[in-house]
């Protein structure tokens, strides 16, 4: 048996079994001893039989009896005397007829079960037994929990790696031999044998570290490589032209901010390189990113070259259109602006094309629609992607493609981006931060509501309305589930349809409906023809209503920090005052994370909350998720992320041979073609 062998080949698992398996994603021995536990529970202690307290319990003691006997309805119980040097105790299974002939007088046992009474007498139920010669993987241990299938349990889970023992102690290195010694890290298969049959919680926390380590190392890796990599391209530099800057701010209805003008300052910098620019702007909602980056596209338009803007939905790519036409119509440019989504007639399309190939159009704003091969974008020098995490990684290169040379590309999100993730998946990107947002906005109230305050929030959302304001309503499902205990979006919508907000205009939206009437509701909100829209969380990111005050979020139990600030985000946007209402599930005291909200209105603070209460998981939520998760390492571990980057800019910067560690250079180029941009 090797790695590369069916899990079909273990003893004891065979055909019908590895089915269940591979719907768990394990097909090959390596994916199995890869398949780490989702949590354990500890059977180490192991105690005297006389001093037994009710509750899980471990013993070591010989079977003295063991018989079995049917009772009413067919129901068999197996009973044995379990005995040690202090006395004696039964042992009761319900349903398990094999067990008689399975238990060997005389011999000495680890039994692990529930100490409880049963008929007026304390025994222990329903054990997992194993001979206390052999190596134990159900008790008398930390015993690891998988995450299971119907017909799977972590019991088969862990026979099974027991079985490929061997193959986990012969596993080679994968880390470079001075990382490994540098860092003080337990070797891999060490750290894979503890992280399935840890011997001590010393041992598995070591275990922990090294392969934590190891995700972070080659993940910090893979964006150094792609950092290095992009700055051996060529683009076309775009000089700094200060009297076009002077003239554009000068015509702005409002006053930069030092955080807008220190981003502007730093593209500037970076397009006059001869390599290619590859920037984050980071600015939490409503700080002003828009234009920022119409600002660093004025110069590429007046040296000649164009710049391709492209946005998540068609609504954000419209309002960006409405918005950069603005911001550029005191200087003449407005002309230079083009649109190309999926929604125009094919006569709209094909001159718009026209209008991009001859290079009429230099400014073109759209969706997915700009990565189409009927584009001709031949002097595209700048390209700027909004909440580009939400673009697959092909999508982003399709556009980049269409230059024929390597374009700067400024990325923007509104989504709070943690220290520790920034310096992992989005190392190679030099990021700008905008954290100051315009002047004359007010904070957003928010506030925690019980379900008996529902009708107290309605009144004051009643007044609201009255006063010519719009409101949001958010759900966190589209249609009512018997699993999911949360209210949807059409429960909701028929419930304020017809009962207490039934004289206003309400609209449904979610990601379910054609792109055509997503557009078309959102449109109509928009434009005042709704006064409230119930919706899912298709609207967190940039729909720019300024005349909603109102954001009451339905079951905020079960959505994360990030995601209900970018929802509040969404009210507020003029000089009037916004609310919040999270609307609680039960009556229960709301979560730390909850509370956190009520207190606090800086986007970054909150980021680092979630990830700090999440642990380790996804870290997109688009196309890209699951590849770069991580199973092991937590990127609230500032220490263990910072070691791992450490060692990764020290391998760069020594140029080791990286070819020469094969298995960690298969991982980390699998990482290259799927971090950010290369």
């Amino acid at each position: 048996m090797t790695l590369e062998s069916s899990v079909g080949e273990i003893k004891g698992v065979g055909e019908v079994l590895a089915k269940k398996f591979g719907q768990l994603g394990i097909k090959s021995v390596a994916d199995l001893i890869d398949y780490y536990p989702r949590r354990y529970d500890d059977y180490s202690a192991i105690s005297p039989t006389n001093s037994l307290h009710p509750g899980v319990v471990t013993i070591e003691a010989e079977i003295k009896q063991a018989s079995g006997r049917y009772v009413r309805r067919g129901m068999h119980i197996t009973e044995a005397i379990a005995s040690d040097a202090v006395g004696s105790i039964r042992l009761i299974w319900f349903n398990q007829p094999y067990r008689v002939g399975s238990l060997k007088a005389g011999q000495k046992y680890f039994i692990t079960g529930k100490y409880e009474l049963s008929h007026q007498r304390f025994a222990i139920m329903n054990p997992a037994i194993e001979l206390a010669n052999e190596f134990p993987v159900n008790t008398a241990r930390i015993v690891p929990i998988y995450r299971e299938t119907k017909g799977l349990t972590s019991r088969q889970i862990r026979q099974a790696l027991k079985q490929a023992m061997s193959l986990i102690e012969s596993l080679v290195e994968t880390l470079p031999t001075e990382v490994v010694n540098q860092y003080k890290l337990v070797d891999r298969s060490s750290a894979l044998k503890t992280i399935h049959f840890p011997e001590s919680d010393a041992d598995l926390q070591a275990a922990r570290y090294r392969l934590g380590f190891e995700e972070v190392f080659q993940l910090s890796l893979a964006s150094l490589l792609n950092k290095q990599a992009n700055l051996q391209q060529l683009a076309p530099p775009i000089m700094f032209n200060e009297k076009l800057a002077k003239t554009f701010v000068s015509e702005l209805p409002f006053k930069l901010t030092n955080a807008q003008r220190a981003a502007i300052w730093q593209i500037y910098l970076d397009l006059q390189k001869p390599q290619p620019m590859n920037r984050l702007i980071e600015g939490d909602v409503g700080s002003g990113k828009t234009v920022v980056a119409t600002m660093a596209a004025l110069m590429a338009l007046e040296q000649g070259w164009q710049v391709a803007f492209m946005a998540p939905t068609e609504l954000l790519a419209r309002q960006h259109a409405d918005t950069i036409h603005k911001l550029l119509r005191p200087l003449g440019l407005e002309t230079k602006v083009d649109l190309l989504v999926g929604s125009l007639s094919p006569a709209q399309k094909t001159k718009a094309r026209a209008a991009v190939a001859s290079g009429q159009a230099q400014f073109i704003v759209g969706t997915q629609a700009l990565i189409q091969d009927k584009v001709d974008m031949h002097k595209l020098a700048l390209i700027i992607v909004d909440e580009q995490h939400r673009f697959g990684v092909d999508q982003r290169k399709t556009l980049m493609s269409k230059a024929g040379h390597m374009p700067h590309v400024l990325s923007l999100t509104a989504t709070p981006i943690p220290r520790s993730l920034a310096l992992t998946v989005y190392g190679e990107l030099d990021i700008s931060i905008i954290n100051i947002k315009p002047g004359g906005r007010l904070p957003i109230i928010t506030k925690l509501v019980s379900p008996n305050s529902t009708k107290a929030v309605y009144q004051f959302v009643e007044s609201e309305l009255q006063a010519g304001r719009q409101i949001f309503v958010v759900c966190p499902l589209i249609k009512e589930s018997d699993v999911i205990q949360a209210n949807s979006a059409e429960k909701v919508y028929e419930t304020l349809r017809t009962g207490v907000f039934k004289h206003w205009r309400i609209g449904l939206l979610h990601g379910k409906m054609k792109p055509s009437d997503k557009n078309q509701i959102m449109t109509d909100f928009v434009n005042h023809k709704l006064d409230i829209l119930v919706s899912t969380t298709v609207i967190e990111v940039g729909v720019d209503v300024p005349n909603a005050s109102v954001m009451l979020v339905e079951g905020p139990e079960r959505f994360g920090l990030a995601q209900i600030h970018q929802l509040r985000g969404r009210v507020g946007r003029s000089h009037d005052q916004g609310y919040c209402y999270l609307m609680l599930s039960d009556s229960k005291q709301p979560s730390r994370r909850l509370k956190a909200l009520e207190s606090s209105s800086d986007g970054f603070k909150l980021a680092e909350l979630d990830l700090e209460i999440r642990g380790p998981g996804a870290i997109y939520g688009t196309s890209q998720s699951g590849d770069l998760d991580l199973r092991i390492a937590k990127l609230s571990d500032t220490h263990l992320i910072a070691a791992a980057r450490q060692a990764a800019s020290q391998l760069i910067e020594r140029q080791v041979n990286l070819l020469q560690y094969k298995q960690l250079m298969t991982n980390v180029t699998r990482l290259q073609s799927v971090t950010n941009l290369n």
